[in-house]
């Protein structure tokens, strides 16, 4: 193969949304509140949760609204602190400060998992929620996680963008906290363009996530698709009190991504074959290392992250362009230009940043590949043999073989 792979487009929407598609377009019925009952979005609902074995899903327009709705939902005082690992994308912080809470980074190690360590010395007294990032689908350790905030009657968020059908000890991520947060963005597992679906058992979290939805009047009636007494008399208690935010989700989302659910374990598995496929041919390079899962996480990646071993930053900037050379884009997150997912450009959050050397360190060597599950074998080899060679132009061959 001469061409590198386009590793930017999705699968295709699958053939069995076109006709819903086409009926919704010829009744020009958008909104998910038109219908008394079983709107497409209401029906995305059941069937997500019925998917993720959860009692509630409310899809909004985003998993950023699905973090900031789950805050708000929580009751959390204006001012809180929200535990988040310093690895995560903008929109994490940028929730929680949209929530009226304050961020409280923790640091990252070099396999991209938050430093249990520092977490449980910053988890004191003045810590309201935690905020579980899976940055890239990698789980932290949840079990010691969850131990050190149910110790402390913590309530845990889990953003779960980019896990969606990632296991942890037999568990689906996003059901082992208070509330799972998952993206429909186009890079997702399921593709919507944008959109996002918040997951939880608590009926009264969900009432109040879903008034704050924007469910005016008792709108909130179309998201009982059977008796549910507790869920009922939350929604009558919530009534009227809480200030609407409008981020609900349109119906041409929900067709658009139920035909998507039967993909999903198609795509799990392909996915997790095409990324340790690369990772075992990357790991035999000298200066490229992915790091190991935790052993009881089964991963959903629809990317691949490395580590750089022994370059410099101006080696792992010319590993970069000799990557580019060969049409594969690296991103390397601590030195690509204002990069969302650097701590130190989240410049919006109130107080002093902290030093955090540890994540730091990281993403100064962690570089990001696109990995989509569509790829074949021989695309797969094409991306590995050109990161390999890169480094190789940067490095030596010599050296990376040690001759």
């Amino acid at each position: 193969m001469s061409l590198a792979p386009n590793v930017y487009d999705a699968e295709p929407i699958p053939e069995s949304a076109r006709a819903e598609i086409d009926k919704l377009l010829k009744s020009g019925d958008l909104f998910r509140y038109t219908a008394p009952e079983n709107a497409p979005v209401t029906l995305l609902e059941q069937d997500f949760a019925a998917h993720m074995g959860s009692r509630y899903a409310l899809a909004v327009s985003s998993c950023s609204a699905a973090l900031f709705l789950s805050l708000k939902a929580l009751g959390l005082r204006p001012g809180a602190r929200v535990l988040i690992p310093a690895f995560t994308f903008a929109a994490v912080p940028s929730a929680v400060v949209h929530a009226e809470c304050q961020p409280v980074l923790c640091e990252v190690g070099e396999n991209y998992r938050i430093d249990m360590a520092d977490f449980a010395a910053r988890l004191d007294d003045d810590i309201d929620a935690v905020l579980v990032s899976h940055m890239r689908g990698h789980t932290s350790d949840m079990a010691a996680i969850m131990a050190l905030c149910d110790a402390r009657g913590i309530p845990v968020v889990e953003d779960a963008a980019h896990s969606l059908g990632t296991v942890w000890d037999g568990r689906k991520i996003g059901t082992i906290g208070r509330v799972g947060c998952f993206s429909f963005q186009s890079y997702k597992l399921l593709n919507a363009g944008e959109g996002g679906i918040m997951i939880t058992d608590d009926a009264d979290l969900v009432a109040r996530a879903v008034i704050m939805s924007g469910a005016y009047e008792h709108n909130w009636a179309k998201h009982m698709n059977e008796a549910d007494p507790e869920l009922e008399a939350a929604f009558a208690h919530w009534q009227n009190k809480l200030p609407l935010y409008n981020l609900r989700m349109g119906n041409l989302s929900a067709v658009i991504i139920r035909p998507q659910l039967d993909e999903i374990a198609r795509r799990v598995r392909d996915g997790r074959t095409n990324h340790d496929y690369v990772a075992d041919r990357l790991n035999r390079s000298a200066f490229l290392h992915v790091p190991d899962k935790l052993a009881k996480e089964e991963r959903a990646p629809d990317s691949i992250q490395f580590n750089l071993i022994g370059m410099t930053e101006d080696e792992t900037r010319a590993f970069a362009a000799a990557a580019a050379e060969r049409g594969i884009k690296v991103q390397v997150f601590g030195l690509s230009t204002d990069n969302a997912r650097a701590f130190w450009n989240w410049q919006f959050i109130p107080g002093d940043m902290p030093d955090l050397p540890r994540t730091r360190a990281m993403l100064m060597r962690a570089c990001d590949v696109r990995l989509p599950a569509r790829l074949t074998r021989a695309e797969l080899d094409y991306i590995a043999g050109a990161l390999v060679m890169a480094a190789q132009d940067v490095m030596g061959e010599a050296r990376a073989y040690g001759t």
